[in-house]
């Protein structure tokens, strides 16, 4: 079992903690600067709560909440999670800081490691950046900035920027941490012991960070509002940061069947939300959230302390959804596949109407979400923001309103708007942008927009020069659902936010597709019509099928002797093998490799790792061998229990060429 490192109040009597933390900072502070907590919950929509306009989901604290400040229409936050959690930490647009998918579960890449390639195979016509994988230790982060103006600062929940130690929160400027890796979502389940399933069915422990099991059953955002609660009143005579990442809403899906029973017979009014696995974890962050406000005014801390809440990215409308292919490859005895077909049926997560679309597109419904700002006394209660405003924003802010300094060590795209929540004056924003270089529908390659007032216009990357499918332009106060696509109509309207978004790029450095100097349309339209579905790995002692992107591996000989070999000889070492499999018996394996060939020669080695039984799980093993590895095989524990396996990626471990994948026409 990991653990969490021992924090000073452990180590301390009662009383001797109370005479610490009641000390004042400096004599010469003066008065003493406002607490501040940051509420960020995972894929909650903008229409995901009674404030913003459900009619099904219930968020009676979050209601309350938003009547008690400012509540913002116009907020905007990256499409996934990663980015907007390094943009809110940073001031910065993720086309700087480099993080722009949801990749912070990944092991890092190495230093001088080429993000955007040279060149590529002649089939490919367009080059597609690589997400940054951790957020940068060089950034001096707000929690940095919080911390140096003399603020006990917390990172409690999702971290979600950086698997490996120097990477964690603890490094980026938190003072306390309770997070896990790797964090795409919970650790491993929402339900204590957090390492299994529900229904007892193995899904991997967690690797690394300082999440501890609870009591048996304990709901995991229970356990977040008890650490918050204990970090508040730890710190209740001092200047705190407090910045909780909720792990709700994001799957695989744990919720309290009690309350998911309860919306299971509720029908929405609008016709549109109603599920209810999503309608209960939305009742339990709600919970959640209450019981910090609960603590704060039982404190006498609420008019002293700045909150903040807001959502990661638009909600997620496609997850466990017929047409989602992950879903799809999925196994139909699937445990958390089968409890969502018994409460949900086909329904997605959630629904944004009026919005477009959702969670992993650039439409209003996969970035705009809801932000509120409390404090009183200072920012009026129940008024309501149209300025455009967006994560970046927080951290210079945030600085405003407690009189500190803009860091000169930390660029920032972010523009402070103090003024509008103090109602004394206008945010002067010319243009805001958004920025998401990943190919997410066939033949674009991701794309960026820029709003100016009611405008916005999306450039769609990898598509012919001069295409008007390449832009997309709507007025959002008229057509906030984004069903007219006014270019054709408005050249010079194009044109002129066209040329921000040059200046936008130019600026930031991005990394966007870019033709491949490399491409041949020969290449590509010579390709053969049925192509090996191995891809160039070969089945020993095992019968291996590719149906629906999933290579599964049944095994015919004995334990050990199961394996995919590949030659590998254009990858020199040393280098990293990463693959995400699953299998339903678990075991030993081990990836060898071999350069001289088949046969064992000086440079041959093994490494051993061990997959679990249970869902899909991302595995990494690293090849030291200097040189070629000439021959790769992965030994599978599939001599009892098939092993599927989802993608393959080899790549160098420190050099500036990008690796190889294998998806297995799972692209």
């Amino acid at each position: 079992m990991l653990t969490r490192p021992v924090p000073l109040s452990a180590c301390l009597s009662a009383t001797l903690l109370l005479a610490l933390t009641s000390l004042p900072l400096r004599a010469a502070d003066g008065p003493r600067k406002p607490n501040i907590i940051v509420f960020l919950v995972d894929d909650m929509g903008w229409m995901d709560c009674g404030a913003y306009g459900s009619q099904y989901y219930q968020t009676p604290r979050i209601d309350r909440f938003a009547t008690g400040g400012m509540r913002f229409t116009n907020a905007y936050a990256q499409p996934l999670c990663s980015p907007t959690r390094a943009c809110l930490l940073t001031g910065q647009y993720s086309a700087r800081h480099g993080i722009t998918s949801a990749t912070g579960h990944l092991p890092p890449q190495p230093a001088g490691f080429a993000f955007l390639p040279a060149s590529g195979p002649p089939n490919q016509p367009t080059l597609v950046p690589q997400s940054k994988n951790y957020l940068d230790p060089a950034e001096y982060t707000l929690a940095e900035c919080l911390r140096d103006a003399g603020y006990r600062t917390a990172h409690i929940g999702k971290w979600h920027l950086g698997l490996t130690r120097p990477h964690w929160p603890e490094r980026q400027g938190f003072d306390v941490a309770f997070h896990c890796h790797p964090d795409p979502g919970p650790p491993g389940n929402y339900f204590s012991p957090y390492g299994v399933t529900g229904e007892g069915e193995p899904r991997g422990k967690m690797k690394v960070g300082t999440i501890t099991d609870g009591p048996p059953g304990e709901y995991i955002m229970d356990r977040l509002a008890d650490e918050a609660v204990r970090f508040i009143q730890a710190n209740r005579d001092r200047p705190f940061f407090l910045n909780l990442w909720s792990y709700g809403v994001h799957g695989p899906w744990g919720h309290k069947v009690q309350y998911t029973r309860q919306f299971a017979a509720r029908e929405d009014p609008r016709g549109v939300q109603g599920n209810p696995i999503m309608a209960s974890m939305l009742r339990s962050v709600d919970e959640c959230f209450g019981r910090i406000l609960d603590t704060v005014d039982r404190l006498g801390l609420a008019d002293n302390t700045i909150i903040v809440f807001c959502s990661d990215n638009g909600g997620n409308t496609h997850s466990n959804t017929p047409d989602d292919a992950k879903s799809r490859k999925r196994r139909s005895d699937d445990p958390l596949l089968r409890d969502w077909r018994k409460w949900a049926g086909d329904r997605p997560p959630t629904n944004n109407s009026p919005l477009r679309d959702g969670k992993g597109t650039l439409y209003e419904g996969g970035t705009r979400v809801p932000l509120v700002w409390v404090w009183p006394g200072r920012i009026k209660s129940g008024t309501v923001s149209e300025a455009i405003v967006g994560h970046i924003d927080l951290y210079p802010t945030l600085l405003e309103l407690i009189g500190v300094d803009r860091p000169k060590q930390q660029k920032m795209d972010g523009v402070g708007y103090a003024c509008v929540l103090k109602q004394t004056g206008e945010l002067k924003r010319r243009a805001f942008f958004n920025y998401f270089p990943h190919l997410r529908s066939p033949g674009r390659a991701g794309g960026v927009w820029v709003r100016s007032g009611d405008w916005k216009l999306i450039r769609w990357f990898g598509l012919a020069a001069g295409d008007p499918a390449a832009h997309e332009l709507y007025n959002l106060r008229e057509d906030i659902g984004e069903n007219k696509n006014l270019a054709a109509d408005q050249p010079a309207r194009v044109k002129e936010l066209d040329a921000l978004i040059d200046a936008f790029l130019a600026d930031t450095g991005a990394t966007y597709p870019r033709p491949n100097p490399a491409y041949r349309p020969s290449a590509a339209t010579t390709r053969p019509a049925v192509a090996d579905p191995l891809e160039g790995w070969k089945a020993r002692q095992c019968q291996a099928a590719v149906k629906d992107g999933v290579l599964t591996v049944t095994g015919t000989g004995k334990e050990g002797t199961v394996f995919l070999g590949y030659a590998a000889g254009r990858h020199r070492g040393p280098a990293v093998l990463t693959f995400r499999a699953r299998t339903a018996g678990g075991g030993a394996g081990k990836l060898e490799w071999r350069p001289g060939g088949g046969a064992e020669t000086a440079g041959s080695g093994s490494a051993p790792f061990e997959l679990s039984a249970g869902d899909w799980r991302e595995l990494t093993v690293e090849i030291p061998a200097a040189g070629l590895p000439g021959v790769i095989r992965l030994y599978l524990p599939a001599h009892e229990k098939p092993v599927e396996i989802d993608w393959i990626e080899l790549r160098p471990k420190a050099a500036t060429a990008r690796g190889q994948r294998w998806e297995f026409g799972g692209k």
